[in-house]
């Protein structure tokens, strides 16, 4: 049976980290892969990228206000939820049980069946209600994961960079991996 991870990305800054992750799961055959973006995502990613967002025929790309995508809810066997990059607006709605998009029902659906819910946050600063809705998810048991790359691996150019945070997600998702580990060089 294979594993069925949903994947959501939103209009915040940060869509290198969603194609490096999306990258690393497309070669998965074991993985059903559901995707949803927001209404601002593809704008930001052809921003930032340069090229128009296009799905690999191995991902299954639900609209954001489909509420019969199969990870909208409980009753389907998705394991996990990555919201990469997370935008504070989604995380007020997800802190506050606005399920009000395909986005903010699949992260309720995460946290009322205490299953993985992982939010890929990439503002800065955050201000005091970005910090008590951060809380808020956390107490929830959602993990709350900033898109801060690390450098003691020594990254060599952006995709590098990029992956250290990659990683660390995949590794939550319990995906094995060849990184950089601490300690083991």
């Amino acid at each position: 049976m294979k594993r069925k991870i949903a994947i959501a990305i939103t209009g915040a800054s940060g869509s290198i980290y969603a194609k490096r992750l999306l990258e690393y799961l497309e070669p998965f055959r074991d993985f059903e892969i559901g995707l949803v973006l927001s209404k601002n995502a593809k704008d930001v990613w052809k921003l930032e990228l340069g090229e128009e967002f296009q799905a690999k025929p191995t991902i299954r790309l639900y609209d954001f206000n489909d509420y019969f995508a199969p990870f909208a809810s409980g009753s389907s066997k998705y394991e996990a939820l990555v919201i990469i990059p997370c935008s504070m607006g989604t995380i007020g709605r997800i802190a506050h049980g606005i399920s009000d998009d395909l986005i903010s029902r699949a992260a309720d659906v995460m946290l009322k069946e205490k299953r993985k819910l992982i939010c890929v946050i990439r503002d800065t600063p955050l201000n005091l209600i970005h910090l008590k809705n951060l809380v808020q998810i956390a107490e929830a048991g959602g993990t709350i994961m900033p898109a801060a790359p690390a450098f003691y691996s020594k990254p060599q150019n952006i995709n590098q960079l990029v992956d250290t945070v990659v990683h660390r997600i995949l590794d939550h998702l319990n995906i094995n991996i060849q990184t950089f580990r601490w300690g083991e060089n």
